[in-house]
């Protein structure tokens, strides 16, 4: 699983990556055009690895768009 994220708000031009290959997980985060910073964690399983890289993407996008989930509706699944 791989996912990237862009902020380019305002003066704001930084990029967060995240990917999880078995049991490791792999962020990365900067300004964007630049290598930025590199963290790696092992867990105990793949398992562990896909909750924690889920759980740091939903904060992510809690984080980055509340007013927009204000504005906008979403269907209900």
């Amino acid at each position: 699983m791989k996912r990237n994220f862009i902020n380019q708000k305002e003066l704001s031009d930084k990029f967060w990556n995240i990917e999880c290959s078995g049991k490791i997980q792999t962020i990365s985060f900067g300004k964007t055009g630049t290598k930025g910073r590199e963290t790696v964690k092992e867990y105990a399983d793949e398992k562990e690895c896909l909750q924690e890289s889920e759980k740091l993407i939903a904060q992510k996008i809690k984080k980055a768009i509340p007013k927009f989930r204000k504005m906008v509706r979403f269907p209900k699944r």
